[in-house]
């Protein structure tokens, strides 16, 4: 018999009944270490005070209206990403995946009332994860996301990951835009270089091909500035967000120029929850907390600390673990032992990380995380390690 739930997850069988800061508490009373943050999505960790408030407040006074009406807390949002980005509008959407069917439509859009109606086409890269949905999974590609789900969407050319050469013979001016993540999550904590993203916005340029940032994982402070492509010096033409805006309340966006906008007049798309006042609320106040210079600089701090003892962690355990990558409070653990045996090592050690693609274990903590509760990270996952190289002495 199917369970009530519908089984498309593999879950541990854990159940968490509250949490603080970047603690986690079972329902059997044990407590947890939380390096996943909710996939990167608890960027200010459980509970936060101040995103409690802003909650509960806009919760006693308005919870939806539709954007049928003005949404006061919306504009207040769209105000914050525009001032703080390259953006010049947004459009609010409930998950990153949402996004990413936004941005599909709005670069194919833009060609079309550009009178290059054929201009479709969208470059992508292996090891790309842009959402479940049609476009999502049309737009990665790899068999493990598309199998049994044919006829995919049409219009997307996958490219290796690194691949120069194979990027400069597809780009041309019949292309409408190029997508890529600055770090890849699902595909293993693979940053792109500064000089390489630096080359992308070269590139489309050059054959006028619109530049779409997938910054929904590794956005929002996580590499240690506002936004991950801002350490090259870059701008993109549409980005998608979503995770860490929302602070743990489901929330995305779509930021663009005015120009990369231009086809999305009114009635070419829309959303009934997109934006609504209780999610604005949030993401304003996690705005508020996130953009300021000095909280970055202290995830910069922060992310020194941790990847300096991880260094160490690694060197202590080349059984176990290859290296370290990643960017800010964005690391992956490349293993030499099998990831999901240190995932689960790691449940019995009390520290909760994320799996990924290319033997991976994923450590995206809460951007505030203490400098203790790092040390005791790393402890737990020393514990972890042992516990790994142990069963495979």
């Amino acid at each position: 018999m199917i369970p009530s739930v519908l089984p498309t997850y593999s879950r541990a069988p854990l159940s968490f009944s509250s949490g603080a800061g970047s603690w986690l508490t079972e329902a059997d009373g044990r407590r947890f270490l939380d390096l996943g943050a909710g996939i990167a999505v608890n960027a200010l960790g459980h509970a936060h005070p101040a995103l409690v408030e802003a909650l509960t407040t806009q919760a006693g006074a308005l919870w939806h209206v539709s954007n049928l009406y003005h949404i006061p807390a919306q504009q207040k949002l769209a105000d914050q990403l525009v001032a703080q980005t390259f953006a010049d509008t947004v459009f609010f959407t409930n998950s990153g995946t949402e996004a990413c069917e936004l941005a599909v439509k709005m670069a194919r859009k833009y060609w079309f009332d550009k009178g290059q109606p054929d201009r479709t086409e969208i470059i992508t890269f292996d090891g790309s994860f842009h959402g479940r949905s049609s476009a999502g999974i049309a737009a990665a590609g790899s068999e493990k996301m598309t199998k049994g789900f044919g006829p995919l969407l049409g219009g997307f050319t996958h490219l290796a990951f690194g691949d120069h050469e194979a990027l400069q013979e597809a780009a041309s001016d019949k292309i409408a835009a190029i997508l890529v993540e600055p770090v890849q999550g699902e595909g293993g904590i693979r940053p792109l270089p500064d000089a390489c993203l630096k080359g992308l916005r070269d590139l489309c340029d050059t054959h006028g091909i619109l530049l779409i940032l997938d910054e929904v994982q590794c956005g929002m402070g996580r590499t240690g500035r506002l936004f991950a492509h801002e350490w090259a010096g870059i701008t993109p033409d549409i980005m998608m967000v979503a995770k860490g805006i929302g602070g743990g309340f489901p929330l995305g966006a779509v930021l663009a120029t005015a120009d990369a906008a231009s086809g999305m007049t009114a009635g070419t798309h829309g959303s009934t929850y997109g934006g609504n006042p209780l999610a604005c609320a949030v993401g304003a106040k996690v705005m508020d907390i996130v953009a300021d210079d000095a909280f970055l600089a202290e995830v910069n701090r922060k992310a020194g600390l941790f990847r300096q003892k991880l260094e160490g962690l690694v060197a202590a355990y080349p059984d176990v673990f290859e290296t370290v990558r990643g960017a800010g409070l964005m690391l992956g653990l490349k293993c030499k032992a099998t990831n999901s045996d240190v995932v689960q090592a790691g449940f019995d050690a009390g520290v909760l990380t994320v799996p990924a693609a290319d033997n991976v274990v994923r450590l995206l903590p809460a951007l505030n995380i203490s400098d203790d509760d790092i040390g005791a990270a790393v402890d737990r996952l020393e514990a972890a390690a042992r516990q790994v190289q142990g069963a495979n002495a």
